[in-house]
């Protein structure tokens, strides 16, 4: 049996090749972190095994890879970059996730963002690099109240990390959720008792859209909402009429619906939405990891 690394880059490529054992498949190791769908096929070259970091695979370029039996995503948020069952349904492939993977990281990031959006500083910083010096009214977060959308692994670290900094912590999960220290309350409870709204969704067809104009606009006003999960989750045009009507008071986004964000998009002209923290993240695989 013979597996292949299909995105790994130099970084990941390091951390594969240290960690493989004598009695591990063999594997190949693709250093292409950018490769196209298209060239997966080609990549995997009849390889059983397909380790992917952040590449889609649709079907019909699963089709095209003779002899692929297995996918190892490596995350959680599989259905992002490809459809589980229609693999499993269509091609025989099954798709294997890393439970876990990444959610300290993860959290940290979304920790990051939550600080950075209530201080401003993406604004203090483009102003200063723009010859100003700008002035902003940060937000002391200290006993404010932090909403979970959603309640897996990584809300559980981000839950952990907001309690040691003296927040309180609420969550709403689909399914009945305890845990030390976070208040479980009900959706429309959530987006109104929370001064940061933290996304923590799996994408899929119940959740594609699930912050829409109708819930947006029952958050707390000028709350933080802080999305490290899938950009999708989140009706983006709902999301920057809110911002630029101040409804809400800043937007801390690690994802979006289309990636690269492209030219010119609304939430990049706005200046209560940082939408340029890609700078900040500096875990390899790590970041836009979905849960549910």
């Amino acid at each position: 049996m013979r597996a292949c690394f299909v995105d790994a880059g130099e970084a990941l490529a390091a951390v594969a090749r240290r960690l493989r054992r004598e009695s591990d498949p063999a594997l190949e190791v693709n250093l292409d972190p950018d490769i196209a769908a298209e060239r997966v096929p080609e990549a995997l070259d009849g390889a059983e095994i397909a380790v992917i970091d952040h590449t889609a695979l649709p079907v019909e370029q699963a089709r095209r890879a003779a002899g692929l039996r297995h996918v190892v995503f490596l995350g959680t948020g599989a259905r992002s970059y490809m459809d589980p069952e229609a693999l499993r349904r269509e091609c025989g492939v099954e798709v294997h996730v890393i439970k876990g993977y990444g959610d300290t990281a993860v959290a940290e990031m979304a920790f990051a963002l939550m600080w950075a959006a209530a201080k401003g500083l993406a604004r203090m910083d483009g102003g200063i690099r723009a010859g100003g010096w700008p002035r902003t009214d940060g937000i002391e977060l200290t006993g404010k109240t932090v909403g979970l959308l959603g309640f897996g692994g990584i809300a559980a670290e981000m839950a952990r990390l907001c309690r040691g900094a003296g927040l309180r912590v609420l969550a709403w999960n689909r399914t009945p959720r305890e845990a030390e220290g976070v208040e479980f309350v009900g959706l429309d409870e959530l987006l109104a008792r929370s001064d940061v709204l933290s996304v923590h969704l799996l994408l899929n067809d119940g959740t594609r859209g699930f912050l829409g104009r109708e819930r947006l606009a029952r958050m707390k006003p000028g709350a933080i909402l802080v999305n490290t999960a899938r950009g999708a989750v989140v009706d983006e045009a709902a999301l920057a009429d809110a911002l630029r009507e101040g409804r809400l008071g800043h937007a801390a986004l690690d994802v979006f619906a289309v990636e690269p964000l492209p030219p010119g998009h609304e939430l990049s002209t706005l200046p209560n939405a940082l939408d340029h923290c890609r700078r900040l993240a500096a875990d390899p695989g790590a970041r836009g990891i979905a849960e549910d």
